[in-house]
């Protein structure tokens, strides 16, 4: 009887072991990812300067350059984000009128409480964290605008699935810079009411907006619409929260209830390609790869696996298909990161979306997913 329990034992750890084998064969090397994320990063700055508004498709690269920077310390990272944030004046949109400031859709300057205009302080906040001597000036904006819109009774901000990506990170970051507890909590009664209007219980999903949700809006094959970028915006955007918010905050369940049961359907989803598709339940509706969705739950897998969120075992295989479609397809190369559907909505039938369809908000993605990767395959090396 001790023979065959221990017999069963060494089985169970050389099976063990094998598992691990396979997993750790099909990832790759800390130093590969950081080769792709400097390919990808120094390709994208050699051919832009940091001189764009502040507005989200830029803020949404900074987010992936400032990741791709925490990673590998290569200064003239850091220095581009800080040279697009003082062009900026750190600020978003810039009007100083506070009775003219408007939280609708809006690309002017009176759009200050749109959050369009408010993910650009992300990466404001990180660079105040980030250097030394700490500037508070970095952060006087951001804290003037959200400090505003929290006084007010409105909690309606966050209408489109989008912002929750470009301003629920940027309500943590501040909690944690400042220690005042509003933050968390307008952070999550505008989260509340933003699941109230795009969430399906069903499937744990996104809707873009109010405007399509089912049955007032289908695929083309009358099945739920839901957008890949929408959803990943959300889903990165979760793990961004859940990273900086604190363990015994009273409403943290909520939102580790909401990415959870979002990791199940999108892992449910994901094509054999490693991708997903951008109407993610109905591939037939715009087939084909999208590169920015994939990376942002690329992102979003591995920020769960490597805090213990997320089971490795179940979701590794997600992350490593993915890896594999973002590493060898969407990304060329000269690290030009292609297949990024463009500016937009909604999966839209016959929209040409291929190698040569690229975004700054798509690098920002993938540099995003590449960096949450490197930490994951430099802890395992670690582990060995």
């Amino acid at each position: 009887m001790k023979i065959l329990k221990l017999s069963f034992s060494i089985f169970l750890f050389l099976l063990i072991c094998i598992s691990s084998k396979v997993y750790s064969e099909d990832l790759p090397s800390a130093s590969e990812v950081k080769s792709i994320i400097i390919r990808v990063n120094d390709y994208w700055q050699s051919g832009h300067t940091p001189d764009g508004r502040a507005f989200w498709d830029n803020a949404a690269y900074h987010t992936g350059n400032i990741a791709a920077y925490e990673v590998t310390g290569i200064n003239k990272y850091l220095r581009y984000s800080e040279d697009w944030a003082k062009k900026n004046k750190w600020k978003g949109a810039t009007s100083d009128n506070k009775k003219e400031w408007k939280y609708h859709y809006g690309e002017t300057n009176d759009h200050v409480l749109f959050g369009d205009w408010q993910i650009c302080f992300q990466t404001y906040i990180d660079l105040f964290n980030l250097t030394i001597p700490k500037d508070s000036g970095k952060i006087a904006r951001a804290r003037e605008v959200m400090e505003y819109e929290m006084s007010t009774p409105g909690k309606d901000y966050w209408w489109w699935a989008d912002g929750l990506y470009m301003v629920m990170p940027v309500m943590t970051k501040l909690f944690r810079v400042t220690g005042d507890s509003l933050y968390l909590d307008k952070l999550t009664e505008y989260f509340q009411y933003a699941k109230s209007i795009m969430y399906d219980q069903q499937t744990g999903l996104f809707y873009r907006d109010a405007k399509y949700v089912y049955p007032k809006h289908t695929s083309v094959n009358g099945k739920k619409d839901f957008w890949a970028r929408g959803d990943g915006w959300v889903f990165a955007g979760l793990a961004k929260v859940l990273n900086d918010m604190p363990e015994n905050y009273r409403h943290r369940a909520l939102f580790l209830d909401v990415y959870k049961k979002m990791a199940i359907s999108l892992k449910e989803a994901q094509q054999n390609g490693g991708y997903w598709t951008r109407s993610i339940l109905d591939p037939a509706h715009a087939p084909g790869p999208e590169t920015s969705g994939t990376a942002f739950y690329t992102f979003g897998f591995l920020w769960g696996i490597n805090h213990g969120i997320l089971s490795e075992k179940k979701y590794l295989p997600v992350v490593t298909k993915a890896w594999d479609y973002l590493s060898h397809t969407a990304i060329n190369n000269q690290g030009r990161v292609g297949y990024v559907q463009p500016i937009g909505e909604r999966a839209i039938p016959g929209q040409v979306v291929d190698q040569n369809s690229t975004a700054n908000f798509g690098v920002g993605a993938v540099l995003l997913a590449a960096s949450e990767m490197y930490r994951y395959v430099k802890k395992e090396t670690q582990n060995r």
